[in-house]
């Protein structure tokens, strides 16, 4: 049972760092969402009490709320050059 909670502890760090790595860049792009701060903050609570396939979940579902953060921030600072001025 041991190893499979490394295991899981290992794909929970591995899913932090990558959420956490979305929100640096979100809120680069002054578009930081709380609810991908909140899921961050869910997913470290939920490791340090040792349900690490929780903690798992709320990283990727972090990192999945920042990459959308990221995507919006880049789609609307290219599309509002295309707007038309009345």
């Amino acid at each position: 049972v041991s190893a499979h909670a490394a295991s899981t502890e290992a794909d929970y760090k591995v899913a932090y760092a990558a959420a956490e790595s979305a929100n640096v860049e979100a809120n680069k792009l002054r578009n930081q969402w709380t609810t991908a701060v909140s899921a961050l903050a869910a997913a470290k609570k939920a490791a340090e009490a040792g349900d690490f396939d929780k903690a798992t979940a709320e990283a990727k579902k972090s990192e999945q709320l920042s990459k959308a953060a990221i995507f919006q921030a880049n789609d609307e600072k290219k599309n509002w050059k295309l707007m038309e001025i009345r």
